[in-house]
């Protein structure tokens, strides 16, 4: 009776130490196939971005014995004033074939202006910062002029200011133009222009 009650007791202490291993077992993983996938990183769309457009600017123009910049000495009135693409001061006479000025700044007329001879660019007169041909410029030296333009130079007094000087300059690309330099007493140079003869040797605007 002893050895019945002694298998009883460790079968049951044995059922027991089971039961708890059991319940001490950490849960089993999950299968794979149970695993929700990680949700895909989506990067999110970019900012639709808004080219800024530059209106367009008008070329620049460069001074030349054959022109200016786009605007060529021999072109038609009506033609200037298309490229110009601004308006210009001053009306064609009723004679055609008259000479007469357009200034292209109302609020400084002799800055630069277009001189037409025959319904035709002639002329431009400046005295303002640009360059003319080879360099020169208003404020410049006379001795600087000499320099620049050594060998195509004749100079002569002005007309109108006492001490002055005008440097003419032969065109040196085969256009037959030529530019003058008007000078003050100091020998600084104030306005210059360049145009065909016989234009460019007017000294009174048209005359």
């Amino acid at each position: 009776m002893h050895r019945t009650v002694l298998v009883r007791v460790l079968v049951a202490t044995s059922f027991a130490t089971v039961v708890l291993a059991g319940c001490n077992r950490p849960p089993a993983a999950p299968a794979a196939a149970d695993v929700p996938a990680p949700a895909e990183s989506v990067a999110p769309p970019a900012a639709a971005s808004v080219a800024s457009v530059a209106p367009a600017q008008p070329a620049a123009r460069t001074a030349s014995f054959k022109g200016y910049g786009d605007l060529v000495f021999g072109m038609p009135s009506k033609e200037v004033r298309e490229r110009w693409k601004a308006p210009l001061v001053g009306q064609a006479p009723a004679d055609s074939g008259a000479c007469y000025q357009l200034a292209t700044d109302p609020a400084a007329p002799k800055a630069l202006s277009l001189m037409i001879e025959g319904d035709k660019l002639v002329r431009y007169d400046v005295s303002n910062d640009s360059l003319a041909p080879g360099g020169g410029k208003v404020g410049m030296g006379i001795d600087q002029l000499r320099t620049l333009y050594a060998g195509r130079v004749r100079e002569q007094p002005d007309k109108y200011v006492t001490g002055g000087i005008d440097l003419r300059v032969s065109a040196d690309d085969g256009s037959g133009s030529a530019l003058v330099f008007q000078t003050d007493a100091s020998g600084k140079v104030t306005a210059w222009r360049v145009g065909q003869p016989p234009a460019i040797d007017y000294v009174e605007g048209c005359s």
